[in-house]
C-alpha cells in the first residue's frame, strides 16, 4: 500500500510566526515515517509579510494554493510597523479574507491546563488543576457580519447600529458539531446565549434543544452567557463542550484562554463548514490551524517564542483534516511530558528558558517515542 501524502500550505505570517511555524512543520516532518505518511508543503506570504512583498495582505496566489491544499496552517499577522494602515489594507484583513473564502464557520478553541503548569494559572491550583474544556465558537454569522452595521449622524446627534442575524442553518450545524466534539471527549454539551432578552439567543435554544435530541448519550445543559463567565473562572471543570455565536464565543474563549497560564500554550482550529453530517460522526474537515497568540514583535528573532501553541495546533490539524488521531495522540502527550519534565519557555517562567528551537526538540524526540511504543 502506497503511503498517504497530504499537502499543506503554510502562512507563517509576521513577528515570531515564522519561528513557531517552523517547529510545527519539523515536527510533522519527524513524525511522518513513523505514521506512514508524507507531508509536502508550499509555503506563502499573509499580513504584513505580504503587504511589504507584494502591497496587498493577501494575494489571489495564496487563495488559490488554500483552496488545494488539504490544509492551512497559519502563524500568525500583524504589527506595529502596519498600525497606520486602515481597513482592508490592514495584515488582519488578509486573515479574514481567507477564513470568508474558505467558508470556515466554526473555531475550535481547545484550554487544558497542564499538570505541570497549574502553577502557571491565575486561579488557585485546586481551581484550575484538571480544567479541560473546548470552546466552539461559530465563526461567519451574529453580529460581525449582520447588515446594517454603521455609524449614523443627524441632527439629533451621533448614533451606530449594528445587526445580530441568525438562521437556523448557521445554528443547527455549529451546535451539531459541537455535539459530535462531546461524544469524543467527556459527553456533555453547555450551550450559551442569552435567551432572557435576545430573539437569537431564543432561537438558539430552540434548536440547540433539538439538536440535542439527537445525541440521548450527551448531556445538554443551556447557560445565560454572564453566568458562564462566572462559572469559567470559579469552576472551570464544569465544563467540557461549549458552544456559542460568534461575539459571545470571540469573549469567552480569550477568558478560558487564560486559564492555561500563557497564551503561548493555545491552539485553534478553524473548520469549513456544510450541512451537518450522520449524527456522531466526525469525518475529517478541511481547516485552517494557527495558535491563539498574536505576532509578539518585541521577541520576534530572538529564540524566545513558546512553539506549544503551534505545535498543538498542528495536533488538531492531524486529527480534524487529516484523521491522523492516534498520532495527535502522540503529540498532545509528548507535550505534557516535556512541560513534566521541567522545559520552560520564557512566557512560562523558565529559569534558564528553553529556546524555540529547543522546546521543539523535546516534544520531537517525546512524540517520536510514544508514537513508536503505539506501533
Amino acid at each position: 500500500m502506497s503511503e498517504r501524502t497530504f499537502h499543506i500550505l503554510l502562512l507563517p505570517g509576521d513577528g515570531v510566526g515564522p519561528e513557531v511555524t517552523a517547529e510545527a512543520r519539523a515536527l510533522l516532518e519527524a513524525l511522518a515515517p513513523a505514521a506512514g505518511v508524507r507531508f509536502t508543503f508550499t509555503e506563502g506570504l499573509i499580513g504584513g509579510a505580504a503587504i511589504d512583498a507584494y502591497g496587498t495582505p493577501l494575494r489571489d496566489e495564496e487563495l488559490a494554493a488554500a483552496l488545494a491544499s488539504d490544509a492551512v496552517f497559519l502563524g500568525a499577522v500583524g504589527g506595529p510597523a502596519w498600525d497606520h494602515l486602515r481597513g482592508e489594507a490592514r495584515p488582519e484583513a488578509g486573515l479574514l479574507r481567507l477564513r470568508q473564502a474558505l467558508g470556515l464557520f466554526a473555531n475550535l478553541r481547545p484550554v487544558r491546563v497542564f499538570d505541570a503548569l497549574v502553577d502557571a494559572s491565575p486561579l488557585k491550583p485546586e481551581v484550575a488543576r484538571g480544567a479541560d474544556l473546548l470552546v466552539v465558537r461559530e465563526l461567519t454569522g451574529g453580529l460581525y457580519f449582520g447588515r446594517p452595521s454603521e455609524r449614523r449622524d443627524s441632527a439629533a446627534g451621533r448614533a451606530a447600529i449594528d445587526t445580530l442575524p441568525y438562521s437556523e442553518q448557521e445554528i443547527e450545524r455549529i451546535v451539531d458539531l459541537a455535539f459530535r466534539l462531546a461524544r469524543q471527549r467527556r459527553g456533555k454539551v453547555t450551550s450559551v446565549d442569552k435567551a432572557n432578552v435576545l430573539a437569537t439567543s431564543q432561537l438558539w435554544r430552540e434548536i440547540a434543544t433539538e439538536v440535542g435530541q439527537r445525541y440521548p448519550d450527551v448531556t445538554l445543559e443551556h447557560l445565560l452567557v454572564d453566568a458562564t463567565a462566572m462559572r469559567l473562572i470559579a469552576r472551570p471543570r464544569d465544563f467540557d463542550v461549549l458552544v456559542t455565536e460568534n461575539l459571545f464565543g470571540d469573549v469567552l474563549s480569550d477568558e478560558a484562554g487564560v486559564l492555561a497560564g500563557s497564551l503561548g500554550m493555545l491552539p485553534s482550529a478553524s473548520l469549513h463548514g456544510g450541512p451537518p453530517t450522520r449524527p456522531g460522526t466526525t469525518a475529517p474537515m478541511f481547516g485552517l490551524y494557527e495558535p491563539v497568540h498574536g505576532s509578539a514583535p518585541d521577541i520576534a528573532g530572538r529564540g524566545l517564542a513558546n512553539p506549544l501553541g503551534a505545535i498543538l495546533s498542528a495536533s488538531l490539524m492531524l486529527r480534524f483534516s487529516l484523521g491522523l488521531g492516534d498520532v495527535a495522540d502522540a503529540i498532545d502527550a509528548a507535550v505534557g511530558d516535556a512541560l513534566a519534565a521541567g522545559y520552560r519557555t520564557a512566557d512560562l517562567g523558565g529559569v534558564p528558558a528553553a529556546t524555540t528551537a529547543e522546546m521543539g526538540a523535546q516534544v520531537r524526540e517525546r512524540a517520536l517515542a510514544r508514537l513508536g511504543a503505539r506501533r
